[in-house]
Parts: C-alpha cells; structure tokens; sequence
C-alpha cells in the first residue's frame, strides 16, 4: 500500500500562491499547475486539491470560520 506524503503548510501556501499568482500567464489552469508543480517539486493533483480547497474556502468563508471554532 502506498503512503501518502504529507507537504508542509508553507509548500501549501507557496503552490496556491502561485498558482493565483500566474494562472493568467497559461492557457488553462491544468498548464499552470503542471508548470508550478515542476518548480515546488509537488504532484499535481495535490496541488490541484490545494487550489481546489482554497477556491472553496474564499467563496464560502463563513462555513471555514465556523470550522474552525
């Protein structure tokens, strides 16, 4: 069975600022993903799910707060 890898909040941080940072620079944002993952030396689909959950977090900020307490 493989073992998931855990990345370090601020490698979390880093691809999602990234990422919003440069997703205007490609087609699409499955090219800015697979060009930022090759610098943070990351899957992209982990930095898919990062990007995915911080889109959600910034819509519904609400629900993260109450998560949160």
């Amino acid at each position: 069975m493989k073992q998931s890898k855990r990345y370090s909040s601020e490698i979390r941080d880093r691809a999602e600022r990234m990422l919003f940072e440069h997703q205007a620079d490609y087609a699409s944002q499955l090219a800015a993903i697979g060009s930022i993952t090759g610098k943070i030396g990351i899957t992209p689909e982990t930095t898919r799910g990062y990007v995915h959950q911080a889109e959600r977090d910034r819509i519904h900020p609400i629900r993260v707060g109450l998560l949160l307490c």
